[in-house]
């Protein structure tokens, strides 16, 4: 007796099965790539090192001093009321101070100290460096909540930095979310416009829809004082001029 061939020409699959299975194979890896690099905290430094280590994402810390800004009060005043003023990062950082925490829970004894030593670093990246998404919120569920931002102006742009809390799955990881940019024209006012945009160590500009919401989301957690938000609309131009955010009233 002859075994019965099997036809295995009905098993093999289609050019387009190929093709679909290769696409989604690299969009997956893609996908796992960036939430790879979102998850790798980025480094705050006082200054750019001159010899970067590989592979590790940098930024300024923008100045919080408030010996240095003690006119930010009158300034703030000052354009509530129609004035043009130049403001330093030390200033513009107390225009916006953090939000209160997104989580209300109370803290039992010794959790506080738990805590700290759980989001202390195991060990000190490099001299300068600081612990990256200090404060990070608590997450509400969403992919990104986003923190308290701290401005920092440098070689005519400016860059917003906020702790953040990634949720994936229900892996929650702290990270800083990190856009340097300039203030544009659009429409009826000043809006800030991201050349670069990083969650932690990810460049979302470089991923596909993923920018438009990540911009989003950190935009509209910056907490603007209403007196600020009801002159913005007024302003004729903002620019950065050395270490200083000129706001032009008419």
């Amino acid at each position: 007796m002859c075994a019965k061939k099997t036809d295995m020409s009905a098993h093999e699959p289609s050019w387009a099965e190929v093709i679909l299975g290769a696409a989604l194979s690299v969009i997956l890896g893609a996908v796992l790539g960036a939430v790879v690099l979102a998850i790798k905290p980025s480094a705050a430094v006082k200054e750019l090192p001159k010899e970067p280590v590989a592979g590790t994402i940098y930024y300024v810390q923008g100045s919080h001093d408030s010996a240095k800004a003690r006119q930010a009060a009158t300034k703030r005043k000052q354009f509530a009321q129609g004035a043009s003023v130049s403001v330093t990062e030390d200033e513009i950082n107390s225009f916006l101070p953090p939000p209160p925490p997104l989580s209300t829970a109370k803290a039992k004894p010794g959790d506080k100290a738990k805590a700290a030593e759980k989001k202390a670093p195991e060990k000190a990246a490099k001299a300068g460096e600081k612990p990256a998404a200090p404060g990070a919120p608590a997450s509400t569920g969403d992919l990104v909540t986003v923190g308290g931002p701290n401005f920092h102006l440098h070689d005519g742009k400016v860059q917003i930095a906020a702790p953040a809390t990634i949720n994936v799955l229900g892996f929650e990881q702290a990270v800083t979310v990190v856009a340097d940019g300039s203030f544009v024209k659009k429409g009826n006012g000043y809006v800030f416009d991201a050349d670069t945009l990083y969650l932690g160590s990810c460049p979302v500009q470089r991923v596909p829809f993923a920018s438009n919401y990540v911009s989003q989301k950190f935009l509209a957690a910056i907490p603007v004082p209403e007196d600020i938000a009801a002159a913005w609309p007024k302003v004729t131009d903002v620019a950065v001029e050395g270490n200083a955010l000129k706001l032009t009233m008419p």
